[in-house]
Parts: C-alpha cells; sequence; structure tokens
C-alpha cells in the first residue's frame, strides 16, 4: 500500500516521498484513514512506529483549503511533554506541508517568550507546544484557542508522567467542545484510560503491537557488573566494538554530567543533555550527534523525549529507569520505522529489583552476558539507590531539624523543602517512592502558591527560569522567613523598631495566614 492508496493529496504525497518514504509503516496505514474521517482516535503505537507521521500527514490535508486562522488563533494544536519532543514534531509539519499553504509554529520553555507571542498574533494553522509555556502564552492573552478543530496529545502517557495532567485540563477547559481530538501513547495505563474516557466521544481505536511491549526488532541484552566498574565497562564496550552515535541514559543529571566527563577523559567525544542545561546547548548537543560529529549523548529520561535519528544503533541503559515504562521509551530511541537495533542495559547489583519489574512489564526475559574482566563480585550486597541528582541532595539537617534550603537549579522543578514536587527534568523520583511504583506528582499543603498555573515544571517549563519555594514545615517547627517578610516599623519618634516576633519568640513572624510556609518568588519575565 502506498500513501496516495490511504487518501492523501498530491502535494502532501510528493513531499513524503522526495524524504525517501514509498510505504506507511503499521500505525500510519491504520491511523492515516482514521483521522481522515475526522473522527477521534486513540491509538497505542511504540515509540520509533512512524506515528508522528501518522497523525501530522492527515492532520495537514484535514486543515489544507480550509480559512486562514484570525490573528492570535490557533485551528490545530499539538501537545508534547518536551521542548525536543515539540521542536521534532514541528519540523515534520514543516517537512510534510512543504507544498501546502499552512503555517506552523512551536513554542516551549527555555526561550524568550516574547518571539513566540509575536509570532502568534499573526494566527498559525498547526501549533506544537508544550503545556507549561502555552499556558503561560494564554494567561498574557497571547493565544486564542477557541477556534482549534484539531487537539493531537502526543506522548500522553509520558505527559502524565511527568504530572501535565492538571496543565492539560486547565488547557482542555478553553478549547471548543466541538473538535476532533487524537490521543497517541506509547504505553496504556489506567490514567492513560481515565484520560482517553473524559476526553474521546466514542473513538477508533488502534494498537499496532501487544500493550506495553519492546519492537521486536530491537536486540536487549543485559551486561551485570559492579555499581564502581560501569563507566569502565561501557569505555570497553565503546572501544572495543568501535560504536558510534551511542544514546546513554542516566538516573540524574548530576549522574551525566559526570559520565559524560569520565567518557571525555577516555579519549571519547561525549555530552550531557538534561533539564538544567539551556535550551542552546541541548539544541547544540543533538545537532551534534544527529550529524554524527558526537560520539555518545548522555541524556537523563526527560531530555531524550523527540530524540529521532534514522537508524540509531545503540542504546544504553547506564542506570537502569525506576519506571518500568521508561525501559520502553528508551530503547525505542533504537529500531525505529523498522531499522534494527541494540539496546544493552549495564545492571548491578542494586538494580536486580527493577530488572525483575522491567522483564515483567515487557513480559519477557532479556538475555544476560559477562563481559570477560567485568565480572560482578558475587560477595557485592545491595545498596539503596540515590534517586536525587547531586545538586537536590545538598539539604542537610540543621539544629533543631531544621532543612536548609535547598540550592536553586537552572533548569526549575523542585524547589526547596517543599517535598516531592513530581519527577524532575533529570528523570529522578523521591527518594521516598519505592524503586517499582510509577513516581507521582505530590502537591504539599503546606507549599507556597504562585498564582494560578506557574506551579509546575517537570521540563523546565516556566520561562527558562526555576522557582524557589519556601521551605514547607511539615514537622510543626519553624521555617526560615523571608528577607522581607517581617519589614521593622517606625515609632513615633522616628526610630525604627523591631520587627514583631513569632508566637514561640524566636523570630520574627511569618506574614502569611498559616505561619508556616513562605511566600514563593515569582518567575521572571522570558
Amino acid at each position: 500500500m502506498s500513501f496516495a492508496e490511504l487518501g492523501l493529496s498530491e502535494p502532501i504525497v510528493r513531499a513524503v516521498t522526495e524524504n525517501g518514504y514509498t510505504q506507511p509503516t503499521p500505525i500510519q496505514a491504520q491511523a492515516i484513514p482514521a483521522v481522515l474521517k475526522g473522527g477521534d482516535l486513540l491509538a497505542g503505537a511504540q515509540t520509533g512506529t512512524g506515528k508522528t507521521a501518522g497523525f501530522t500527514l492527515p492532520v495537514l490535508q484535514l486543515l489544507s483549503g480550509g480559512k486562514r486562522p484570525a490573528p492570535r488563533c490557533v485551528r490545530a494544536l499539538v501537545l508534547t511533554p518536551t521542548r525536543e519532543l515539540a521542536a521534532q514534531v514541528e519540523e515534520s509539519v514543516r517537512t510534510y506541508g512543504k507544498y501546502v499553504s499552512l503555517t506552523s509554529a512551536v513554542i516551549f520553555g527555555g526561550v524568550n517568550i516574547n518571539p513566540q507571542m509575536q509570532r502568534l498574533q499573526r494566527g498559525i494553522d498547526i501549533l506544537v507546544a508544550t503545556p507549561g509555556r502555552l499556558l503561560d502564552l494564554m494567561q498574557q492573552h497571547a493565544v486564542d484557542l477557541t477556534q482549534v478543530e484539531i487537539l493531537v496529545l502526543d506522548e500522553a502517557d509520558r505527559m502524565l508522567d511527568m504530572g501535565f495532567i492538571r496543565d492539560i485540563r486547565k488547557i482542555l477547559a478553553v478549547l471548543p467542545p466541538k473538535r476532533q481530538n487524537l490521543l497517541f501513547s506509547a504505553t496504556f495505563s489506567d490514567e492513560i484510560k481515565a484520560l482517553a474516557d473524559g476526553l474521546l466521544n466514542n473513538p477508533a481505536m488502534i494498537e499496532v503491537a501487544r500493550r506495553n511491549s519492546t519492537v521486536e526488532v530491537i536486540a536487549q541484552k543485559i551486561h551485570p557488573v559492579d555499581r564502581d566498574k560501569k563507566h569502565l565497562l561501557l569505555t570497553h564496550l565503546i572501544k572495543e566494538r568501535n560504536w558510534f552515535q551511542v544514546l546513554v541514559f542516566t538516573r540524574t543529571k548530576h549522574g551525566a554530567n559526570k559520565l559524560a566527563e569520565q567518557l571525555g577523559k577516555a579519549d571519547i567525544s561525549a555530552l550531557a543533555i538534561h533539564g538544567n542545561k539551556s535550551q542552546a546547548a541541548r539544541t547544540r548537543a543533538l545537532a551534534e550527534f544527529k550529524s554524527a560529529k558526537l560520539q555518545v549523548l548522555v541524556a537523563t529520561d526527560i531530555a531524550a523525549r523527540g530524540i529521532d535519528i534514522d537508524q540509531l544503533p545503540h542504546v544504553v541503559n547506564y542506570d537502569l529507569p525506576n519506571v518500568s515504562e521508561d525501559y520502553v521509551h528508551r530503547i525505542g530511541r533504537t529500531g525505529r520505522a523498522g531499522s534494527t537495533g541494540e539496546a544493552i542495559s549495564l545492571v548491578c547489583v542494586d538494580e536486580k529489583s527493577l530488572l525483575h519489574d522491567i522483564e515483567r512489564f515487557i513480559k519477557r526475559e532479556i538475555e544476560v552476558e559477562v563481559i570477560a574482566g567485568f565480572e560482578p563480585d558475587p560477595t557485592a550486597r545491595a545498596q539503596p539507590i540515590q534517586l536525587r541528582s547531586q545538586e537536590n541532595r545538598g539539604r542537610q539537617p540543621q539544629r533543631g531539624g531544621q532543612r536548609a534550603a535547598a540550592p536553586r537549579s537552572n533548569g526549575g522543578g523542585q524547589g526547596a523543602g517543599g517535598g516531592n514536587r513530581g519527577r524532575s527534568s533529570g528523570g529522578s523520583a523521591s527518594a521516598s517512592s519505592h524503586a517499582s511504583s510509577r513516581a507521582r506528582p505530590q502537591s504539599q499543603g503546606n507549599s507556597a502558591t504562585a498564582g494560578s498555573s506557574n506551579l509546575r515544571d517537570a521540563n523546565g517549563d516556566i520561562n527558562g527560569n526555576s522557582i524557589n519555594y519556601g521551605a514547607g514545615n511539615r514537622s510543626g517547627q519553624r521555617s526560615a522567613p523571608a528577607k522581607s517578610a517581617a519589614p521593622r516599623h517606625a515609632s513615633p519618634s522616628g526610630q525604627r523598631q523591631a520587627a514583631p516576633r513569632s508566637g514561640n519568640g524566636r523570630g520574627p513572624a511569618l506574614l502569611n495566614s498559616g505561619g508556616n510556609s513562605a511566600q514563593p518568588r515569582k518567575p521572571r519575565g522570558g
């Protein structure tokens, strides 16, 4: 079957053919006709099966020939969980829409918001966005979603994992009730089913492979190794097997930085991408990796979403993921669109329970191969897995049981003391989360608030800035006040008086009603 037989117009088929595609993948062969019929769609497709074209091609056709959007209005909205995936989807829209007169734009955090506002003023046919930045633009009345004809949720499972469900609901609340909804997910969970039930109206259902499975063309293998020899084994594999374009996953941002540095000292060109990196640095690293100028790209789970490289040969799990679904997403970076690929996992004694959970999730055992010279110590004992990156481990108990304020990170995500607010940009989870359970964002009742929707960011997605939240006090102890929380008062004689004391007489009283939560810093513009 050809793309023309699916009902696509000649200009779109011509653009697809020019990019070297002649036969649709299974998800494309089923999704394109279903979308062209105009109904809702629930599609289960593994990463790397060509699902992006499965919705971009029919959306381009449905919108072509229609009226132009009004200023600030959008005709089709595509929501993605990460910046890299948003950029990839919008690039596909421009590539396949080369010969149709439609406009497109991509918006995400971490970059200046002003050019995005100017771009939206003229109206956009197809807008690809991350939820955080889209809400920022909505609050500034820079975008009008009341005329959206088609809504696409891409990587819906990842958006829920990252805690975007509240943001998604806020966006859905302003959309017109009459529209076409398309939901794509690599895995199915109870949360995905609940979202689909509330969003989709009598949808067509497509599932090109059994649920929560991995692509069969990917060769998966486990290499047991001691935890302190992982970087040596990875260096050995890359050099001895002459690997190029190797995508390596780590659990934390600190771990990604450290591994990239260790590989560099071994004369292997490597860069790390994660939520604390600037968008410019992430884009530059991806460009060098895609062009094969960079041998190894070390990434966290969140930052790696959207990496789409034809015939990427090697994916390495330097650390096993805490959530089994992430294993499917990780190794799906290779073996894309029918190409073969290899997924290697370096597993130490600490990760045996995680490996068991992954094998149970994908319903298969993974082949184990011990590399000579790197045999694991049979007497080694498992240690608790450190789930937080180094930059978030700086909070040490002070006298009286108080916590010191956590250092502000460049990528946003978790403020000081307020508890676990979801998975961080680096893909790490709360240290209190069980290794085999899905990390869930939690809102602490004593956390400070800043407006209606700016308390988020699993993606560093509030204008690229982080918010430092006041240290929540769950134990009933006094929280450290902000500098401006207790101003001095002038006496009748003109002299300044000391600020009012708190009830325990040990310090200035906080100005909030509860007395146990400091006011947050407002996010900076841009």
